[in-house]
């Protein structure tokens, strides 16, 4: 199931029409805007495929945490209408709002089960969802493949499930090596929030950062708590970083904010779920993430799928993209199926998944996945919060 070369990128150098997109959500984008003809080296997808069906799309639409669900969200219909266009194809995106709340998962998956015109689904946004529902669409041969969900046992303990981006295998180590080499930190504060996501970042750091000679402490504190005036009293004189495997950056940001009003500067380092510039600006932070930021990636088609986007939808941060590169897997692997001359269902695409391999993507890297369902050769990235807010690549 391999897609030409350059296909994925040069195809999305215009806005294109939203009027297929959304089913089951509001669709309030102008309809008939038909794409130009792209340009320059390569096959855009050969004549049309006749292939109809609905994938499902969870993520966080409203709550906390919004803005990052928006972002998939948005990501997801740019891939749809795309597709679409490109491929002749009929996809269709059913909204499932959850709120990053594992019980409103709980609720969606059986929903999207139930619905037998979903063939697979892309989401949900995070760990501790993904351990609510994996098993609803295991047990249904469902394949469901995330943008950013990154507990390392996901893959080992759900069969059905795929992701873009890496683990926090990977992002332990990685957070913990540049603040023992780069930041020179022996003393290391850690604050979990309690969820499954941040508890297992929590620890994978904590071992690495300890093999690398640091001594680390830890505290916990709830996703709903926002007064962290007695946290902040208990930070150490000596400690060199504070590390927020959390998931909702504006907790972080007023962390960050009664951290100076109490006169304590140390820098903050948060996991991927704090890449929110919108959201968590402390000057002099850092910030982990599982993808680039592709408005820096030196190749120009994925500069003009940028362009492209933001003339539709807006500014992105790194949430988005890899939901992009996660709806096309699902996409080109149900279009695989029909160009076999079969009908796209459940367990047909779930096995097309096991073959994917794609020579480009959105993250500017190829997708092909492991046995358990994990990409290959997946990275970090390390980002650091300038004093305008905005964020810098420095690892």
């Amino acid at each position: 199931m391999k897609t030409p070369r350059f296909w994925l990128l040069l195809a999305l150098v215009a806005v294109l029409a939203v009027g297929a997109a959304a089913c089951g959500g509001d669709d309030d984008e102008d309809d008939g805007a038909a794409a130009p003809e792209t340009t320059g080296g390569g096959d855009t997808g050969g004549e049309a495929v006749d292939c109809t069906a609905s994938i499902g799309i969870m993520g966080p639409f409203t709550g906390d945490v919004a803005a990052i669900g928006q972002e998939q969200l948005n990501w997801a219909k740019f891939a749809v209408d795309t597709f679409n266009e490109e491929r002749g194809t009929s996809f269709e995106l059913v909204e499932g709002d959850t709120q990053l709340d594992p019980a409103q998962a709980s609720v969606v998956a059986p929903q999207f089960v139930d619905n037998d015109a979903i063939v697979a689904v892309v989401g949900p946004a995070g760990s501790q969802e993904v351990d609510a529902v994996g098993g609803i669409y295991s047990d249904a041969s469902m394949a469901f493949i995330s943008g950013s969900a990154t507990a390392t046992n996901l893959t080992e303990d759900y069969e059905t499930f795929y992701r873009v981006v890496p683990t926090d295998a990977d992002q332990g180590p990685t957070v913990a090596t540049y603040m023992v080499e780069e930041l020179g930190a022996q003393n290391v504060f850690i604050i979990d929030d309690q969820s499954s996501y941040s508890t297992g970042l929590a620890d994978s750091a904590t071992a690495a950062l300890e093999d690398g000679g640091a001594t680390v402490s830890r505290e916990s504190v709830s996703q709903d708590q926002t007064d962290f005036s007695s946290l902040v009293s208990a930070v150490a004189d000596d400690t060199d970083v504070i590390f927020l495997p959390w998931q909702v950056a504006a907790n972080a940001q007023l962390f960050g904010n009664q951290l100076a009003e109490q006169g304590k500067d140390v820098p903050i380092f948060g996991s991927d779920g704090l890449f929110s510039p919108d959201d968590f600006k402390v000057a002099g932070s850092y910030v982990s993430s599982f993808a680039p930021d592709i408005t820096g990636l030196d190749d120009p088609a994925i500069q003009d799928m940028v362009a492209a986007f933001e003339d539709e939808y807006g500014d992105f941060g790194t949430f988005g993209p890899p939901t992009f590169a996660a709806t096309t897997v699902v996409m080109e692997a149900a279009t695989a199926v029909c160009e076999g001359g079969e009908e796209p269902t459940r367990e047909a695409v779930l096995e097309q998944m096991d073959q994917t391999d794609l020579p480009d993507s959105i993250l500017g890297q190829p997708i092909s996945f492991t046995e358990n369902g994990d990409i290959n050769d997946a990275t970090f990235f390390i980002f650091q919060v300038q004093d305008d807010g905005s964020y810098q690549l420095v690892e």
